[in-house]
């Protein structure tokens, strides 16, 4: 794409009203050839603190992630992609491990579809949890993790599950399929269980538990507020992106 024999990275950053931890992520992109800033609706000083990093924003209003997340990665100039959400860090590890991969890897995406070439993944269009799609073979896990920090305590983690259960309901409606009351009573045992055992959320001790239980709440809930809520207005402000309750 670039006309040079070394491939290239972009990292995109896509935020909403995120000062609090805004500096820290682009802090950690260094590494990256260019850092591209996507703005959605922001009201505080999110734009001041991303130019101190970057001269590549895009400033905007987006109802839903898809089109949000393609304004971003158009703006991208790379031959790789490396998506990142405000409230993840990498590490020198990842940093190392990602440069090496751009640099050699025939794979068109790795890392669970976070790093990706130019042009082989696609979002959908749905309120949470977009569906993505891409093109071109996976190529091996990353080993390295990406340092998350999502939920300053409990009560905001509650709250993001009352947003994102919302969200999914409105999603549900949209579908025309809400499913059934069975079926997603039962899925909160295999979704505990995946979160707690399959994914070693039980190394977290406590916290560890308290995710699961959310991720296992999710589906229930959703399916709950889609059966019995009144259908509200829903605003571009509960358009949500992935988080931890997939």
């Amino acid at each position: 794409m670039n006309g040079s024999a070394r491939p290239t990275l972009s990292a995109l950053v896509v935020v909403h009203d995120e000062e609090r931890q805004l500096a820290q992520c682009l802090g950690c992109l260094g590494f990256a050839d260019e850092v591209v800033v996507v703005l959605d609706r922001c009201s505080d000083r999110s734009r001041e603190i991303a130019a101190g990093f970057t001269e590549r924003l895009v400033a905007g209003a987006w109802e839903r992630e898809g089109p949000r997340r393609h304004a971003g990665i158009e703006a991208c100039g790379s031959d790789w992609v490396l998506e990142i959400d405000a409230d993840e860090r990498v590490s020198p590890e990842l940093a190392a491990e990602v440069r090496a991969v751009v640099a050699g890897s025939p794979a068109g995406r790795l890392a669970h579809g976070a790093l990706y070439r130019m042009g082989a993944k696609r979002w959908g269009d749905q309120r949470v949890h977009p569906a993505v799609s891409f093109s071109g073979a996976q190529g091996a896990t990353l080993s390295s993790p990406i340092i998350h920090y999502v939920d300053r305590d409990i009560s905001e983690m509650l709250r993001r599950l009352d947003r994102y259960t919302s969200a999914r309901a409105a999603d549900l409606r949209d579908s025309g399929d809400i499913g059934s009351f069975g079926g997603n009573l039962r899925r909160i045992a295999s979704r505990f269980c995946k979160c707690f055992i399959g994914r070693k959320g039980y190394r977290e001790g406590q916290w560890g538990f308290l995710i699961a239980l959310c991720a296992a709440l999710y589906p229930i809930l959703s399916y709950l507020k889609a059966r019995l809520d009144p259908v509200p207005e829903v605003s571009a402000a509960t358009e949500l992106r992935h988080q931890e309750f997939e």
